[in-house]
């Protein structure tokens, strides 16, 4: 986990994972939510001076091994 401390206004909780990961899907809205109790009841906009802690990033997916099939008989 990260302490992010708001420093700017209008600041979101999706802002500071856009900023700190280059995403704010995957769940981490949830995972944030989660860690900080009673963030949600400050509104959209984070007061200033807010610490928030934010997940560390996800995983990124694992290649998959797909075999190739090639119809004219060339490896």
């Amino acid at each position: 986990m990260i302490a992010i401390t708001v420093q700017r206004s209008r600041t979101t909780i999706d802002l500071l994972l856009w900023r700190q990961h280059g995403m704010a899907g995957s769940g981490l809205l949830e995972q944030t939510l989660g860690a900080n109790p009673g963030l949600a009841g400050l509104g959209a906009e984070l007061p200033l001076g807010t610490v928030v802690l934010l997940p560390d990033a996800p995983r990124p997916a694992s290649a998959q091994q797909t075999k190739v099939v090639d119809l004219f008989g060339e490896s």
